[in-house]
């Protein structure tokens, strides 16, 4: 027996099917960028939401004005069609009522499998007093419903994408302030579209965490997981084992972030992307948000990072929205420094 060629032909075969076994890293590819306006049609831009209308049609959602909380601050749409934003316009204006002038807030746009385009929104002088309305489009944006406003104690998902999980049944991730003692809490809300009803699921969180603004990820058609905004530096996490009917074990990830909102989405694969401000929080509220990432993961607890959408010494790049829409294609939509609605987009690899 020829050891030399026995060893060196197991050595080589080794190697072969060590390479094979080498699983390949996701990678973003085809990145393009721009902003929804060159030039913004009011001074402030803030809270992007975006959905699919139909295939190569989204449309984006945002308040502008002349900052956060001005009495002029209304809800601005604007639409992506043959890779090209149209010009936004104000969809709706800040409320008048009993003398005052009252602004919006974080509008999310969503459209149900019955084929309505619902947008969210919050009118009030602040989050902690805010409270929720909805619009209705039936024609895809054409044209709208009057206002609505919701139920007393209910605000509709707080920022992020909604997901429906079987016909008719919209989960809403939601999010109070308080004004007493500066608590901050998540709950879910459910739309059922076809009594116009709402209810409110608690959130089992057995270490009162200052957590709001949540995201979901679906991991099957009975586990959903929610990550949300917390005070603690670092992402929580949530269970539903039932379909989003109870909410359990909710917990810490190693997912440090800066006290600044995130969006996630479930892709077609069953594997999760999240976008981040991947920074611990600093002494003001806009330290941390000088850094905004995409991240993938493969069981919604531990993320590894794609690359970064802003990586700079100053600046605030926060409030992020992504979704895939059908060609594959991820876009991603967030404030930069409070003047423009950033748009990205790519392909995985």
């Amino acid at each position: 027996m020829n050891v030399k060629k026995y060893v060196s032909a197991f050595i080589l075969t080794a190697v072969l099917f060590s390479c094979k076994s080498v699983k390949k890293e996701m990678q973003a590819v085809n990145i393009t960028q721009n902003y929804i306006a060159e030039k913004p049609v009011t001074a402030a831009s803030h809270a992007s939401t975006l959905v699919e209308l139909d295939p190569n049609n989204i449309m984006a959602a945002w308040f502008g004005g002349k900052y956060e909380g001005a009495k002029d601050v209304g809800i601005y749409v604007s639409s992506y069609k043959d890779k090209k934003w149209s010009a936004p316009k104000e969809l709706i204006k800040p409320l008048v009522k009993d003398g005052d002038t009252l602004p919006c807030w974080n509008p999310v746009l969503f459209k149900s499998k019955a084929q309505n385009l619902y947008l969210f929104y919050k009118v009030g002088k602040n989050p902690r007093e805010w409270f929720g309305a909805m619009i209705v489009s039936k024609d895809n944006g054409n044209t709208w419903s009057e206002s609505k406003y919701l139920p007393k104690g209910i605000l509709g998902p707080i920022r992020n994408k909604p997901i429906e999980t079987s016909s008719g049944i919209i989960l809403c991730g939601s999010s109070t302030e308080s004004i007493d003692d500066n608590k901050w809490r998540v709950f879910i809300e459910t739309y059922n579209e076809t009594s116009d009803s709402w209810t409110i699921t608690d959130i089992n969180d057995k270490k009162n965490f200052d957590i709001i603004q949540p995201t979901f990820l679906v991991h099957s058609d009975k586990e959903i997981q929610i990550l949300s905004r917390s005070r603690h530096n670092k992402l929580i996490s949530s269970w539903s084992e039932d379909n989003g009917k109870t909410w359990q074990k909710t917990d810490s990830i190693n997912v440090v972030n800066s006290n600044s909102g995130v969006d996630a989405v479930t892709l077609s694969n069953k594997s999760f992307l999240l976008v981040n401000n991947p920074l611990k929080m600093g002494k003001d509220w806009f330290n941390g948000r000088n850094v905004l990432d995409v991240e993938y993961s493969k069981d919604g607890v531990n993320w590894k990072k794609l690359f970064d959408l802003e990586n700079q010494k100053e600046g605030e790049f926060s409030y992020p929205a992504i979704i895939q829409t059908s060609d594959k294609k991820i876009h991603v939509l967030y404030t930069y420094d409070r003047k423009f609605i950033k748009h990205t987009t790519f392909d995985l690899k």
